[in-house]
């Protein structure tokens, strides 16, 4: 890429993102998008503009997220998101404290150098040298004592990344006891979760199997059981009569509005019976949906009762009336066979995965293998088509493998734009389809919480990016383009790799640009969320249920946001040194996230989970792994560039590696399990454990017409009411 078309990309980019902050400006002024730009805040039942101003400077939003404190987020959006900015902030500070010295140091340093005709005979980047790249490394020539200033810019970026993360685990470790001891009740403290039952013995039910195990050691503080039930088609009844519930209030709003508009008696809705209400006889809608809800609703008691006695599976939840006595309990082993009685911390009831809990020991841990097998072969898989896209999207291998597309590609104007874009935006588009396929994989592993399914997730998709896009492009690319040297000359196939690095900074700085310019910018203006609003209570939404469904606007999705900023810290690390120019790049995308996030996590997301900071270990030790990545990196470059001290840099891997070693010891247990001197602290009531029981039971088992006996009768004859689902 010449310097032009950097240029054109990350204007055209930055045009984008000032039109999409007016727009921002503009539309989160009007009242009928309140919905879309702070419905946290209506949620919460605050005014959507604090103070409720009509003529309030509609940049304020600026000073309000700069402003917040810690406790702000916390308060509105819980701990994991206050842990999030932990991770931003952290980032934004190795990144600011690393480019004070690089930048002034190592840009002169690389400038001056009398290598550049060197250089651009030996790139082999895409076959010319830009202006670009005279301010990275590889302008520097071989054997230099210049090579010095990099090598010890490796060591500063080290050991500022070391202090940042270690003060960052401190203060994480500090937020997630303050959330333990809080005084507030928490259902989750008081439970948790068994797995792995043995059989029942024979004269028992499962309930009295549980509750006796579990009374046996624990008689003073254990409340009751709850088994876990095989619920799936009671759930599938349970999905059916809610679905007709909302169909019923749609059709009886499409009819109230009928009456209103036209003649007094109005018009009855109808559809037909068939394929997607398009086949099939024709009926009166709210007739019909009345009909169904009266035949489902007997149909659902029924299946209730079933499942409540007959589908009982080796998995319960266990209640006690102290929460130190269900950390204690979480991080016990209770049966002297690792395969039984397997007892963890309950997630919060919103989290469980139910069909995940009957799991048993021996099938989690060959599934958990065969996901890991699934997702090397899937990373492998995709490392093909990611090499021919960033090979085949650079503007000379589309004129020299395609040549009917010449006329095309030489118009300047269009040239200029596909050599800025083209190979960026068919890589954000082919990473987008996979977050699901690995939120599935990891959700197969039989994993019992959505928290932990995201986070598992989250690190499959880091690794898949790493590989992918870091490594796939820089390999990819140049292999691809100096196949025929290295088919020549084999031995030279280090030395091509290692002198395409710096090449390689433009794509990654465009990239950089292109994700923080445009995808902070359609974050902050909520254009697409806002459009499908409209549309939808335009011409679909009837009843109030309808519109909050339309306008709900989930949460911060860690499972795609962090591993896409770990992308970018493992990028702009690698590249710090080499190309030190990209530094600058990285503070403007976590400082401009961490400022727009910080709006949208106080006024836009909702949480859908609290796992109180668990996520941190993981970007700990992913920020770790892209430490390794860029020592070794540095090691291989400066060691092609023939310095004869790059041997220097071998103690930073084995530093890096013990510094991981000694957090893991020191702060991660903490994050597995509950400390009891955490656990101990008072409450500010007392709980009130029926509430707590029956917050876990699911939805399509909670009815109003099973009354406590009925629950009994189906749970056990000697069980008390409710005790076990």
């Amino acid at each position: 890429m010449d310097f032009s078309s950097f240029l054109t990309s990350l204007g055209t980019s930055f045009f984008i993102f000032v039109v999409l902050m007016l727009l921002f400006a503009w539309l989160s002024s009007k009242p009928g998008n309140s919905v879309i730009y702070y419905p946290n805040r209506i949620l919460k039942g605050l005014e959507s503009i604090e103070g409720g101003s009509k003529t309030r400077n509609p940049f304020s939003w600026i000073h309000e997220a700069l402003s917040s404190s810690e406790e702000d987020v916390i308060s509105i959006s819980g701990v994991d998101t206050a842990v999030y900015f932990v991770f931003l902030s952290t980032v934004l500070g190795i990144l600011v404290l690393a480019g004070v010295v690089l930048l002034p140091v190592l840009l002169p340093v690389a400038v001056t150098d009398d290598n550049g005709k060197l250089s651009a005979n030996s790139t082999t980047s895409n076959g010319t040298f830009g202006e670009l790249d005279k301010l990275s490394m590889g302008n520097i020539k071989e054997k230099s004592h210049r090579l010095w200033a990099f090598l010890i810019a490796v060591y500063w970026v080290s050991f500022v990344t070391y202090y940042l993360l270690w003060k960052a685990y401190n203060h994480v470790s500090g937020l997630r006891a303050a959330a333990l001891t809080s005084p507030e009740i928490k259902a989750e403290q008081f439970a948790v979760l068994v797995r792995d039952i043995p059989p029942v013995p024979e004269g028992q039910t499962r309930k009295e199997q549980v509750d006796s195990y579990f009374k046996t050691i624990y008689p003073e503080t254990f409340y009751r059981s709850m088994v876990v039930t095989k619920n799936k088609e009671v759930n599938k009844i349970w999905g059916e009569l809610e679905g007709f519930k909302k169909k019923l209030a749609h059709a009886e709003a499409v009819y109230a509005e009928s009456k209103a508009k036209g003649k007094p008696e109005g018009e009855r809705p109808t559809n037909r019976t068939g394929f997607l209400g398009l086949i099939g006889k024709k009926v009166d809608s709210i007739e019909y949906y009345n009909e169904k809800i009266n035949e489902l609703i007997p149909k659902l008691e029924s299946e209730q009762k079933v499942t409540l006695k007959e589908k009982q599976q080796a998995s319960a939840l266990i209640f006690f009336t102290s929460r130190a006595t269900a950390a204690s309990a979480a991080q016990t082993l209770h049966a002297r066979m690792v395969d039984t009685w397997t007892v963890m911390d309950a997630p919060e009831s919103r989290q469980l995965i139910w069909n995940n809990l009957t799991i048993k020991f021996f099938e989690r841990q060959i599934r958990q293998y065969v996901v890991y097998i699934v997702v090397a072969l899937t990373i492998m898989f995709f490392m093909i088509p990611i090499g021919i896209i960033s090979a085949f999207t650079t503007l000379a291998n589309l004129k020299k493998y395609l040549p009917f597309l010449k006329p095309v590609v030489n118009i300047e104007a269009i040239r200029t734009v596909l050599e800025a874009y083209l190979p960026q935006i068919a890589l954000i588009v082919f990473l987008a389809m996979l977050p699901k396929f690995l939120l599935f994989l990891s959700k197969t592993e039989g994993i019992p919480s959505e928290s932990h399914a995201i986070r598992a997730a989250s690190g499959k998709y880091f690794y898949f990016s790493v590989f992918n896009v870091f490594i796939g492009v820089t390999v990819g690319g140049t292999l691809f383009s100096t196949f025929k040297t290295i088919e020549k000359h084999p031995n030279s196939i280090v030395d091509v790799l290692a002198t395409s690095l710096p090449g390689s900074a433009t794509f990654f700085l465009t990239y950089v640009a292109l994700k923080f310019f445009v995808g902070y910018g359609l974050e902050l203006s909520r254009i697409v969320p806002l459009i499908i609003y409209h549309l939808k209570r335009k011409y679909l939404c009837k009843t109030e249920a309808e519109l909050k469904e339309a306008w709900a606007p989930g949460d911060l999705s860690y499972g795609t946001r962090v591993p896409g900023d770990l992308l970018i810290i493992t990028i702009v690390l690698c590249y710090s040194v080499i190309a030190p120019i990209i530094i600058p790049f990285g503070v403007l995308y976590f400082g401009l996230g961490w400022l727009i996030l910080r709006n949208q996590a106080l006024k836009v997301y909702v949480p859908s989970y609290e796992s109180n900071g668990r996520m941190w270990p993981h970007m700990h030790t992913r920020i770790i792994a892209a430490l390794l990545l860029f020592q070794v990196t540095m090691f291989g470059f400066i060691g092609v560039k023939k310095f004869y001290y790059a041997p220097i840099l071998i103690p930073l891997p084995i530093m890096s590696l013990i510094f991981a070693f000694v957090c893991r010891k020191k702060f991660y247990r903490f994050f597995c399990s509950t400390a009891l001197e955490v656990a101990c602290r008072e409450l500010k009531e007392t709980p009130n454990m029926e509430h707590i029981f029956r917050s876990y039971i699911p939805p399509s088992l909670s009815s109003e017409k099973l009354d406590d006996d009925q629950y009994e009768d189906a749970l056990s004859q000697i069980s008390r009411s409710a005790s076990s689902v």
